[in-house]
């Protein structure tokens, strides 16, 4: 079965760090481009719902979008 899955991916100084929303449980995937972080988190993730099932998935709504948004926070 394929289902379609929102992963964020975040470019750090030293690589990019992938993960998946809606999934329970932590799946993370890295690499030293896009393209082997994203490859990384979907290996992840393959092996995450074989090993627990549609139980890996979220109970809640499934997400439709994500957005990514930077705000200053004065303290």
């Amino acid at each position: 079965m394929k289902k379609p899955i929102k992963i964020v991916v975040e470019k750090h100084k030293d690589g990019y760090v992938a993960y998946p929303l809606g999934i329970r449980g932590v799946v993370v995937g890295e690499g030293d481009t896009y393209e082997e972080a994203l490859a990384d988190v979907k290996s992840a993730i393959a092996f995450h719902i074989e090993t627990f099932g549609e139980e890996a998935f979220s109970q809640e709504s499934p997400i439709l979008e994500a957005f990514i948004a930077e705000a200053g926070v004065t303290f």
